[in-house]
């Protein structure tokens, strides 16, 4: 019987038409926004608990400390987004992309994400605790930290990426695709199943395996 292949994700298109300038001023906590593009805006320390993005755009904005905590994007694009402290917890992301972004940490922890893509970003270290992806692909990014400690992760890949350090421990994961990250450090070899990888992968982490599991390697 042959093997059932790796998924690849399945990334819906997204479409931003006669898209309306927005004025960042009138953002507050649980307010909705639609078919708006925020250019240069600084939305530092606003509260944006519980608002809803759908079909907008934010191009070379920053949101450092911006509580976005709850809040909702839908076929939402960033470009060049600037986020030192990035603060979604329980957020949701559905048909998203961020691109040529600089995130330096990512509270994520229990979000929820459908259909979005990373590209060419550079992230410190984010935080998906106990979050739900399906369909995520990280396209040429750069990330320092990637904990998906206890997440629950279905039709997720990476391509041209690395990572140094990959915490994966008490995860679900289905149809996730490890073999184009270098991965530097993994920790939670429990979290590993489900995950597919490279040969040169499953050598390199044959140590790891093998303490994991109480074995001993000798010649």
């Amino acid at each position: 019987m042959a093997k059932a292949k790796t998924l690849p994700p399945r990334l819906d298109a997204i479409h931003l038409n006669g898209l309306e300038d927005g004025d960042p001023g009138s953002l507050g906590a649980h307010e909705r926004s639609d078919g708006e593009r925020f250019i240069d805006a600084d939305l530092t320390a606003l509260d944006l608990t519980g608002s809803l993005f759908s079909g907008c755009e934010f191009l070379s904005c920053t949101a450092h400390a911006t509580d976005f905590r709850t809040a909702s994007f839908i076929e939402t694009r960033f470009h060049r987004l600037n986020a030192p402290v990035l603060q979604a917890p329980r957020a949701r992301f559905r048909d998203v992309i961020v691109e040529n972004s600089r995130i330096g940490s990512g509270e994520l922890y229990e979000a929820r994400l459908e259909s979005v893509h990373f590209i060419n970003c550079k992230i410190g270290y984010v935080n998906l605790r106990a979050a739900k992806l399906t369909d995520v692909l990280f396209t040429n990014c750069d990330i320092d930290e990637l904990d998906l400690a206890a997440a629950e992760a279905s039709r997720v890949a990476f391509s041209h990426s690395k990572t140094r350090s990959l915490t994966l421990g008490r995860a679900s994961l289905t149809h996730v695709d490890l073999r184009d990250l270098e991965i530097g450090e993994l920790a939670g070899l429990d979290g590993l199943r489900g995950a597919t990888l490279s040969p040169l992968q499953s050598i390199e982490l044959a140590p790891a395996m093998a303490a994991e599991l109480g074995l001993k390697i000798e010649s």
